[in-house]
């Protein structure tokens, strides 16, 4: 294979988890070129894969077809005669691009009704017995790929790596406010899917009070979607309004935020796509899982500590606690998320 398309899912987390996937198709096709077809949301996920030739960025909308974007993007791909199309997302109109497009092997699982435009499948796994995201992903290479080569390589975890020009932009601003780069953490108290996987807002105050207890000269920068800025806001007033917190949610690009991340001491996050991407970067984190399953989207490093309190109710996948409690994150106290930052040093 000489030219091969991938549709990126539609979340950070999952565009993550694909990294893998990337890595052992370059690995058995050193000279093959790579382009990935991804939402400007998640595209700054495949810049910083270093298998990745060109990011094809589309204005896609959630839960939209857009019949006249996918057919012009189709018929910009077909020029590139691109020879095996991996299309990730389970969606019906996911699978359109590759098929208008005239890709001959579009490879993906079954789903949403896409008999014939996805030719080489697998089978969905049931919800119970799921396999982690990035195995998930890893999986459909063997549809197409040699068995013997696609074994030869062992399971690697998500590697990203930093943009220079986010790096440099980082650093400006950073300088900027007075932040020294030898003692930033990062904390990440947003979660896209809902309240049910956010750990209490007191709780990351606490935390970031303690911190700066240790030590005068740490900064905690809060990084998130502009949607988690009010919660930016609300632990920066119940930790005292300290001049060492820093409330940059929704004022960093995705491109930066990485960047900010692979410079921290450490990150505590709930799980999210941030949290996927510290993992990537190999940074020291704390990942704190509440109404999800963290043995299904564990962060994929050796420097990852996980939390997880694994109460009767759950996991339970609910945006909203249904008991009204909340108390698989409200459970976990400041001061074991501290300790577990001092044991990752």
């Amino acid at each position: 294979m000489n030219r091969i398309l991938i549709i990126a899912p539609n979340w950070i987390g999952d565009a993550v988890m694909s990294q893998p996937l990337l890595a052992h198709l370059k690995a058995n096709h050193p000279l093959a070129q790579i382009d990935v077809l991804a939402s400007k949301w998640v595209a700054p996920i495949y810049r910083s894969c270093i298998e990745v030739s060109h990011v094809i960025e589309a204005n896609f909308e959630h839960k939209k077809i857009q019949w006249k974007l996918r057919k012009e993007l189709a018929k910009k791909i077909h020029a590139h005669q691109y020879e095996v199309c991996y299309v990730l997302p389970n969606s019906l109109k996911s699978a359109l691009i590759p098929w208008l497009a005239h890709i001959p092997y579009r490879v993906g699982y079954r789903g949403e009704m896409r008999f014939g435009l996805i030719n080489f499948s697998l089978g969905n796994p049931n919800k119970v017995n799921r396999p982690p995201m990035a195995e998930h992903y890893l999986a459909l290479i063997t549809l197409l790929e040699n068995e013997g080569r696609s074994s030869a390589l062992d399971f690697v975890n998500p590697a990203l790596h930093v943009s220079l020009d986010a790096k440099e932009s980082v650093i400006s601003k950073l300088s900027g406010q007075g932040i020294g780069q030898q003692a930033i953490y990062v904390l990440c108290p947003g979660a896209e899917y809902g309240p049910s996987k956010r750990w209490p807002t007191e709780h990351f105050a606490k935390l970031a009070q303690a911190l700066i207890s240790i030590n005068p000269n740490n900064h905690l920068i809060l990084l998130g979607s502009k949607g988690d800025r009010a919660l930016g806001q609300d632990i920066t007033i119940q930790a005292g309004e300290q001049k060492n917190i820093h409330n940059w949610c929704g004022d960093t690009s995705l491109d930066e935020a990485i960047a900010v991340i692979s410079m921290s001491k450490a990150m505590v996050s709930n799980d999210s796509g941030l949290m996927h991407i510290g993992a990537a970067l190999h940074i020291p984190q704390v990942a704190i899982f509440g109404s999800s399953d963290p043995h299904h989207t564990p962060p994929l490093s050796s420097k990852a500590k996980v939390l997880w309190l694994n109460l009767p109710c759950s996991p339970c996948h609910k945006r909203i606690c249904p008991l009204g409690h909340l108390q698989c994150l409200k459970g976990i106290l400041p001061e074991d998320v501290l300790n577990s930052i001092q044991l990752l040093r």
